[in-house]
């Protein structure tokens, strides 16, 4: 038998079909709209993800050439964030789903900070107070919605993160869950006491009677059924939040463990082991994931922009035809003489947490080309996940001395030899970058029993690793023109 593993992300749907080896057999993947309704809202159209997902699901069958009887387990992995409320009779949205990158709640969450709520929001989740997480985008869509607020009350609505919509579709509406990962990203659950917490309900005004059963990681929580694209009763055994997913798919499975995943923006994430750490320096505190009844907490942080900032360059100025483009270009030079950017394109996540910030471009001449420009994207690409990692290394009491790496713009070797470079850490790159996939059938296969957590770590194949090569003094150099180009971004 084999597993499926659906990773449902931000800009598509990628399914993979996995031996229990972690070879894979067969990848489909299928792209889907982003709606902008308004200058920083974002929003998915659920029922189009939906196709997204049987249409993934087909192509990797086929290219697999097996069919969905060979299926023995599925995983799934998921965009966090993104809010979904539904009627719990038929399934059909309210509304547009809210996604993670949109910005319409930033206003309530301002209000939410000046009342003095960080603390004791923090205290309980892990969390900062931003339009980033759900709860707010929960609170919006039932006061927005004509009628929303009085049929969640009365038990009418469903909410729930990408993961927990697409169980309940596969389940034709049987199961209501999500797993303790995705729950850990609401802004609505204590991370310590594990469970749903009524004060931060009361505080963000969601109604209990919307909110889904929370399930471990690694276990079997609901069987297909009445789905046209798999057989009914294939057991769904795996979820978790496409950052801690990839952590899992990455073998980090011990204290100090860290892997950065860039794609859309860039998320770094380290293992600290069975308690939470909680953060003094701009990250976040998450769940990584529940496995055999044991919980795992991470340090994350997340830079909003990543290879968004390739696709501007690429789509907004047009000096690269194709992302994989940026690579060459940006080696027609030696340095970026002088300039750099902050590809602060939708504000500036960990950890300054700075909504009002700007994409700020310093340092240029008349002698600045496309290549210097090209250069200096990666660059700050690399300068943002660095902020991450230096302060995760000082919330956690140790150096960083290697980092697992995944995502599309991992390919990119001088993005990966730079952030070895100023990071002064190895850079380790496995053969298979869809890190989040493997992760999401590696919690599968464990929670069906097939294997231990530790033993899906012969998953995991590194193709190359990038040692730093550059001078301590090229680094600090570097080092002092960002922090000065960062001040220049920030909105403070």
């Amino acid at each position: 038998m084999l597993l499926l593993a659906i990773d449902q992300g931000t800009t598509g749907t990628t399914a993979l079909v996995v031996e229990k080896s972690g070879k894979v057999l067969g990848r489909g993947t299928t792209e889907f709209a982003q709606h902008f309704p308004k200058p920083g809202w974002v929003e998915h159209d659920v029922r189009e993800i939906w196709v997204s997902v049987k249409e993934s699901v087909g192509k990797a069958l086929a290219a697999a050439k097996v069919t969905g009887k060979d299926v023995g387990g599925i995983g799934i992995t998921n965009q966090r964030e993104t809010t979904v409320v539904w009627d719990k009779q038929t399934g059909e949205p309210i509304h547009g789903a809210i996604v993670w990158q949109c910005r319409r709640t930033a206003d309530e969450c301002q209000r939410l900070k000046d009342a003095g709520h960080t603390d004791a929001v923090r205290a309980k989740t892990g969390l900062v107070i931003d339009a980033y997480f759900s709860g707010t985008k929960v609170a919006w869509l039932l006061d927005q919605v004509s009628g929303a607020r009085d049929r969640a009350n009365k038990g009418e609505l469903a909410f729930g993160t990408i993961d927990c919509w697409l169980i309940s579709m596969l389940t034709q509406r049987d199961k209501h869950v999500t797993d303790v990962s995705n729950a850990s990203r609401t802004l609505l659950f204590d991370i310590v006491r594990m469970q749903w917490d009524d004060e931060l309900l009361a505080l963000f005004r969601v109604p209990r009677e919307m909110l889904p059963t929370v399930v471990g990681s690694a276990e079997i929580v609901g069987h297909t059924r009445g789905s046209d694209f798999l057989p009914d009763g294939v057991p769904i055994a795996g979820i978790a939040g496409d950052q801690q997913a990839a952590l899992f798919g990455q073998a980090c499975f011990e204290i100090g463990d860290a892997k950065c995943t860039y794609g859309t923006g860039a998320f770094a994430l380290m293992n600290v082991g069975h308690q939470p750490v909680m953060s003094t320096h701009g990250l976040v505190t998450t769940v990584a994931w529940k496995v055999g009844g044991q919980v795992t907490y991470a340090l994350e942080g997340s830079s909003f922009i990543a290879g968004a900032a390739v696709q501007w360059l690429r789509d907004g100025l047009g000096i690269i035809k194709s992302a994989a483009e940026i690579e060459s270009l940006a080696r027609k030079v030696e340095s970026t003489d002088g300039v750099v950017f902050v590809p602060a394109l939708a504000g500036l996540g960990a950890p300054y947490w700075d909504q009002n910030a700007r994409g700020t471009i310093v340092g240029l001449t008349r002698g600045t080309t496309s290549a210097h420009l090209a250069r200096a994207t990666l660059e700050g690409i690399a300068f943002s996940v660095l902020d991450l990692l230096r302060a995760m290394a000082q919330d956690a009491g140790r150096p960083i001395e290697r980092l697992r790496v995944d995502g599309g713009a991992a390919k990119n070797d001088l993005l990966m030899q730079f952030q070895a470079d100023i990071s002064r850490a190895h850079v380790e790159r496995p053969h298979e970058l869809e890190s989040t996939g493997r992760g999401a059938a590696m919690l599968a296969g464990v929670g069906l029993g097939w294997f231990e957590p530790k033993a899906a770590a012969s998953m995991l194949s590194i193709e190359r690793s990038f040692a730093p090569t550059a001078s301590e003094q090229d680094v600090s150099r570097a080092r002092h023109m960002w922090e000065d180009a960062i001040r220049r971004a920030r909105s403070t």
